[in-house]
């Protein structure tokens, strides 16, 4: 009979061959070349929030993958010219090095990974389909992006890499800049973070959500108000640091990795009551546990709270099963099935548009992940 340590120490090695299998053994020769790649953005339904270890999740994530905010970078790379390799970032063809930090420090931190960046110049050009300082993440189709295109440097290189390897590994290395990221790689529904209930879950890298899924979900919509566009107040980094120690943090795990097991049954039968539920109170959660963190922030504006009462007297007096989601900031996703579409428009016309910020809002949906241009 294996004993619990023996257990474990089984466990810790098997995570780390996972993390073994990316680092390459093949010989390092890159030729000239360019890809371009564009990956979504995603809006998660069971909220990643709190980190362990080097960017892994405190508790397990699902999120649906966006359709029209994705983020597009083109990656032009040569053998370096002199001593250092030159590294230029490009955003929306304009010379950024301030946007270029995020994505060079995210460079160092893949090296063991991708060793053959030292040895390239690079011109990297990114744009957003969406505005910047929209309020739409944009680390996660950013960093997804960019982890497609070191994908397709390595694939010059060594071009048997299977379709498998190849996706798990770039969601690996997004993960790596932005654990969020990690979801975009992948179209629909993705969870990321070990739970009991899914066997093939990692903390190391998002998987396609493998249990049955219900049509109603495969195309839901997601209209984004926007009520606050500015920078956030709060960083992702900031925030997921305030729940170590967090008075609430243990219970707010447990209860992650339970309304990710209820959703399975929920996905499966379409059951819509029981989807708004969990994510109406997942959204709630995490904005409480902001609340009664040292210190504390209130993300929310006015706006969003009148939005959010908005939603629930028109879901009560239409019966038209359309939610609320949020990331940290203020603005809401509304999240609810295509076929409710030209009436939920109607309703954000008539009652909700006044509360965005220059009447702004954005329609969005379920997505069939990253392509390559």
């Amino acid at each position: 009979m294996i004993s619990s340590i023996q257990l474990k120490s089984c466990i810790f090695a098997l995570k780390l061959n996972i993390v073994e299998q990316f680092i390459p053994d093949f010989s390092i020769d890159l030729k000239a070349g360019d890809s371009t790649w564009k990956s979504p953005s995603n809006i998660a339904l069971v909220k990643y929030w709190g980190k362990k270890g080097d960017q892994l999740p405190a508790n397990p994530s699902v999120s649906f993958t966006l359709s029209e905010a994705t983020t597009q970078t083109n990656v032009k790379w040569t053998p370096k010219s002199g001593a250092d390799a030159k590294k230029t970032f490009l955003f929306e063809g304009e010379e950024n090095p301030k946007f270029g930090e995020k994505t060079f420090r995210f460079f160092e931190k893949i090296k063991p990974y991708a060793p053959w960046l030292d040895e390239l110049d690079l011109i990297i050009d990114t744009n957003n389909t969406f505005p910047h300082s929209s309020g739409i993440a944009s680390s996660a189709s950013g960093m997804s992006a960019m982890a497609f295109n070191v994908m397709s440097m390595e694939k010059q290189m060594n071009p048997n890499l299977t379709e498998d390897y190849f996706y798990q590994k770039a969601s690996f290395l997004a993960r790596i800049g932005s654990g969020s990221a990690c979801r975009s790689v992948y179209g629909g529904l993705v969870e990321w973070g070990e739970t009991p209930s899914i066997q093939s879950a990692s903390d190391v890298f998002g998987i396609p959500y493998p249990n049955p899924v219900d049509p109603v979900f495969q195309d839901y919509q997601d209209t984004i108000l926007l009520v606050d566009v500015g920078q956030k107040k709060v960083s992702s980094t900031v925030g997921h640091g305030l729940l170590k120690g967090h008075p609430f943090g243990e219970s707010r795990y447990q209860v992650a990795h339970q309304n990710l097991e209820n959703l399975a049954s929920i996905f499966q039968s379409g059951d819509l009551d029981g989807f708004i539920k969990i994510v109406e109170s997942e959204a709630l959660m995490l904005h409480a546990l902001m609340m009664s963190s040292q210190p504390y922030f209130i993300l929310m504006k006015p706006n969003t709270l009148a939005i959010i009462e908005k939603i629930w007297t028109y879901r009560e007096e239409t019966k038209i099963p359309v939610c609320f989601t949020l990331d940290a900031g203020a603005n809401v996703h509304m999240l609810y099935p295509a076929a409710f579409k030209q009436n939920v428009l109607e309703f954000v016309n008539a009652e909700l548009v006044g509360y965005c910020q220059k009447k702004k809002y954005l329609c969005d949906s379920v997505g069939s992940g990253p392509q390559q241009q």
